[in-house]
């Protein structure tokens, strides 16, 4: 569990320790903007054993950086990613930005631009994943009105992380990447990766990969390294172990981006059995030996799963459910009844298979691309509301790709309409934007450029960039499904926010009840499970009215059993950020889902445990 950055310990200046930390990390800092040498400043760092000051070494590398060049705001912002997990951790930095945040009208006494700089290295942490996201809505009530450190949050927020394709343009403010785009960097570690393999010089392959200076894009190394060793087996597998384990040995890679290159490649290794049928028990097997060998601790990787059932196109199984898919499909367009679809999808796959949800997803939307917009608006909603495992999704829209061509025969704007079902299912939560980058980069290996699939997925990743994407993407075919047309999701949210207020003031159940049903959203009805639960979190269980709101409205059929998970699942995802305003808010989640399991709201399967030492508690 994070640590409440309030709780942090916060010395005084009369500290002996502290003044003497103070000298120590500005000679760190200087010697590094003279060296350059990242691994030296790390062990420097470490040396110094005070991990709770480093918030303060934070604070001044960004500070000192301020008033230097290009050069070393770019090596400061290199450098934060570096040491970030494995040397400062996340509370640590946090509570650097806030500090700097709070010192910004000084800084800007001796930096006239102070506010614009910072505001790009708040956004740059927040590119680079050392920052969450959530930093801009908890610190900006923190700060005074009027001060620097307020604008500097909204103008990290809007002037850079709201503009189309804000990561490339970020990243290279200060010359990252030494000016090249995240496409070409990608380029340039598979043709670093495959020299390698061709000549087997490990030390030329390190120099090449230092060289990028994109030590926060290193999981992109690591996840092109399995695809490789993957695919090729043999020897290739063995040369690329090696690789992995002296760049960790090594310190070239650190443990974080490793951990993370691991976790992508199970998040697409689905999509690699397409090409290589048996890659899961391969990547199943570099995991071990990677584990065995002391470079990769399997505990902190999302878990690999099992091989899935093969099934095969003509099998009686799989015509009878495409039979009753297209059945149950056409009775939803007449009917606009979500929840029988729903339970109707769930006793015909009653045990979860990706290939059978798949083969609805593409039906699903499949047969609304051949009628109007309202057909178009129903399916995005069921497919919200139905709460489908990502990777099913995922599979579905695959599928979808690769019969684009032959449906553009008979459906001329086949580009358009597929562009539109993949940026709302992003908007709709029901994938997420790596996911999305995922199929394209999958898609890329088996389609020509200018087909219909990945042209109708670059669009999608283009229109999702754009400002305000979201409340347009939602309105696309009428917006709000049965709702209200016009409603910006933000005012959605805004509505939910105050029924939820009003009810907890006093507000009769009832009278709550009707306000959900008449926003006419059942597949955001995850909203109101997600705030509800913050709010009884923030309270620290004082208050059980809205957990009475809770359970009238599943009891009512008002919010259905997916609604319920997907709401749960949202508040397990961001239960980092809640702890660092409620210390034990993921001890807390762990009582309200068992007790939610208990009233029948969640299946008895259901985890926010995650991988690693980090795993949220659970009431006994």
């Amino acid at each position: 569990m994070v640590q409440d950055v309030d709780q942090l310990p916060t010395p005084t200046v009369t500290s002996e320790e502290f003044l003497q930390f103070k000298r120590k990390a500005t000679t760190i800092v200087e010697e590094y903007f003279s060296t350059d040498d990242v691994a030296a400043t790390a062990s420097e760092l470490r040396e110094l054993r005070v991990p709770c000051y480093h918030y303060y070494f934070v604070k001044k590398l960004v500070s000192v950086a301020m008033d230097r060049h290009d050069r070393e705001k770019e090596m400061a912002a290199v450098l934060l990613s570096s040491l970030y997990g494995d040397v400062i951790d996340r509370p640590q930095v946090y509570k650097g930005f806030c500090k700097l945040a709070e010192s910004c009208d000084d800084l800007s006494v001796d930096t006239p631009d102070a506010v614009d700089i910072l505001a790009v290295f708040v956004a740059r942490a927040i590119i680079d994943d050392i920052l969450p996201p959530a930093f801009l809505a908890k610190q900006l009530p923190c700060l005074p009105d009027g001060c620097k450190g307020a604008e500097v949050i909204r103008r990290a927020e809007k002037s850079y992380l709201s503009v189309p394709h804000h990561g490339e343009i970020i990243l290279q403010r200060w010359g990252g990447i030494k000016n090249i785009t995240v496409d070409e960097a990608k380029a340039r570690i598979a043709d670093i990766l495959e020299e390698y393999l061709a000549a087997g010089d490990t030390a030329e392959a390190f120099r090449c990969i230092r060289d990028l200076q994109i030590p926060f894009f290193h999981h992109d190394v690591v996840k092109r390294a399995l695809v490789l060793a993957i695919e090729r087996g043999g020897a290739a597998e063995g040369h690329i172990l090696d690789l992995l384990k002296s760049a960790s040995d090594q310190g070239v890679i650190n443990e974080s981006q490793i951990i993370k290159g691991f976790n992508r490649m199970i998040d697409s290794v689905d999509d690699l059995t397409l090409d290589v049928p048996n890659a899961r028990c391969l990547l199943k097997s570099i995991i071990l030996k990677a584990s065995s060998e002391g470079w990769l601790c399997a505990s902190s990787l999302k878990p690999l799963g099992s091989e899935p059932k093969k099934v095969v196109e003509d099998d009686p199984a799989v015509k009878r459910f495409k039979a009753k898919a297209v059945a149950s499909i056409h009775e939803y367009f007449l009917t606009g009844d979500i929840i029988e679809s729903v339970s109707r999808l769930e006793a015909e796959n009653s045990s979860c298979s990706c290939f059978f949800n798949a083969i609805f997803v593409k039906k699903l939307i499949s047969f609304a691309m051949d009628r109007k917009n309202r057909e178009k608006e129903m399916a995005s909603v069921l497919l919200s509301s139905i709460c489908m495992p990502p990777e099913h999704v995922v599979a579905g829209f695959h599928l979808l790709i690769d019969c684009a061509e032959d449906a553009a025969l008979d459906n001329p704007a086949i580009v358009e309409d597929l562009t539109m079902f993949f940026a709302r299912s992003v908007v709709d939560e029901v994938i997420a934007p790596s996911d999305l980058e995922a199929m394209e980069e999958e898609a890329g290996r088996r389609k020509a450029a200018g087909s219909p699939g990945m042209l109708a997925l670059r669009n999608a990743h283009a229109m999702l960039g754009a400002k305000l994407s979201a409340e347009r993407i939602l309105r696309c075919w009428g917006g709000g499904g049965t709702g209200k047309a016009g409603w910006e999701l933000s005012e959605v949210k805004d509505k939910i926010g105050k029924l939820l207020q009003e009810y907890d003031s006093g507000g009769g159940v009832r009278e709550a009840c009707r306000c959900i049903k008449e926003l006419g959203m059942p597949f955001f009805h995850h909203e109101v499970v997600k705030k509800a639960l913050v709010a009884i979190i923030e309270k620290r269980g004082k208050d059980e009215r809205l957990w009475g709101l809770l359970s009238e409205c599943y009891g009512r059929g008002l919010i259905t059993p997916n609604q319920m998970t997907k709401g749960f699942q949202r508040v397990a995802d961001c239960v980092d950020d809640l702890a660092l305003d409620v210390p034990d808010a993921g001890k807390q989640l762990g009582c309200y889902v068992e007790r939610a399991k208990k009233g029948g709201w969640l299946d008895a399967s259901f985890s926010v445990a995650k991988p690693g030492p980090d795993v949220i508690a659970v009431c006994s």
